[in-house]
């Protein structure tokens, strides 16, 4: 290079933690710029950008996609106008509708759906009642983000149904109530099958790997338990540090908090396994009057689920009419009375 002219050398990474330090001192990589994942603001600015070029429908509000994509980096959210515009297309809809936006949202969430998959009567009752677990338990948790749409069609890579809900705004922060009931609502589905069925499926491994996750996490990592008010993370260290080989692992706490950090995870987890069987037990026909409906129709949406609990809930709660009775007819007895005692209008002839 010509020391006249001035270098700058640019690089990017996902898993800064795994650089070599050596890479980072002063005079080389030492200015560090984090690009975070988009708020609200960046993501509806994001999709404008992109939906520049494509003819949105007058029911197409940006903000409100927006909103629905929590999460989305700014390929996601290219890939969502994409796939809006290529359904439209499909349809042959001369402009791209808010309907076209949401099933691009499921497919860039969830996979493409899998019409063709058959699945028999037994097993589409079993996810119908999962889906509806997870959906009613979201619904009665306080403080849970509302259900935006219940769904049993198979999509993507074994997903035969899931469950969205959306936050009403962007979280940073997450309090231990709101953790716990994240792992409840992870629960719902496997408790709804054993509430209904009397026995549980391989439905539940993926709510259950991330249930564990939040247990474990919310125990080593954000002393969220009776472990005290520390962490046991165990430490990364680079090839350079360690001669046991690159991203090596050393445990810092001893095999007897090893077993008291499985004990408190257990206890999370059968804690809210028991709570989460109590509401559904507790809301048994509503679970099976929704799983019903939704085994018929594939889809719900959260607007038609809360009509239905509510509708549901009120006639439960409104008191069983009482039949009219008959009128009572008092018949004043018949008295055979002797011949002196008769009047004398009454005496025979």
């Amino acid at each position: 290079f010509d020391t006249r002219t001035g270098v700058i050398i640019m690089a990017a990474t996902n898993r800064p933690e795994t650089l070599d330090p050596a890479l980072l001192r002063a005079g080389r990589f030492d200015r560090q710029v984090l690009v975070d994942r988009p708020d609200i603001k960046g993501r509806e600015a994001i999709i404008t950008i992109h939906s520049r070029n494509v003819k949105l429908g007058p029911n197409v509000d940006l903000k409100v996609v927006a909103g629905r994509t929590p999460g989305f980096v700014g390929a996601d959210l290219a890939n969502v106008v994409n796939e809006a515009a290529l359904l439209a297309v499909r349809k042959g809809k001369s402009l791209v509708e808010l309907s076209d936006f949401d099933e691009a949202i499921d497919r860039v969430i969830a996979g493409l759906q899998k019409k063709t998959r058959l699945i028999n009567h037994k097993e589409k009752g079993i996810v119908s009642h999962h889906e509806t677990g997870h959906a009613l338990v979201t619904h009665f948790t306080e403080g849970a983000d509302p259900v935006h749409k219940v769904s049993v069609i198979p999509r993507g890579f074994g997903a035969l149904g899931y469950t969205m809900a959306l936050p009403k705004e962007d979280r940073y922060l997450m309090t231990r109530d709101e953790l716990i009931a994240r792992i409840d609502i992870l629960l719902g589905g496997r408790v709804a099958e054993e509430v209904v069925y009397n026995e549980v499926s391989t439905g539940a491994q993926d709510d259950l790997q991330k249930a564990t996750d939040i247990a474990k996490r919310m125990v080593m990592e954000y002393g969220m338990s009776g472990q005290g008010q520390r962490t046991f993370s165990p430490e990364r260290s680079t090839f350079i540090q360690s001669g046991a080989g690159p991203m090596s692992f050393q445990k810092e706490y001893s095999e007897a908090t090893a077993e008291k950090i499985d004990a408190e995870i257990k206890t999370l987890l059968d804690d809210s396994y028991q709570r989460v069987k109590k509401l559904v037990a507790s809301k048994k026909g509503l679970l099976m009057h929704v799983a019903k409906v939704l085994q018929e129709k594939e889809v719900l949406e959260g607007k038609e689920l809360q009509e239905m609990i509510q509708a549901y809930e009120l006639l439960e709660s409104s008191p069983a009419p009482v039949a009219n009775p008959s009128p009572v007819v008092e018949k004043t007895p018949v008295v055979d009375k002797a011949p002196d005692e008769r009047k004398p209008n009454e005496l025979q002839s």
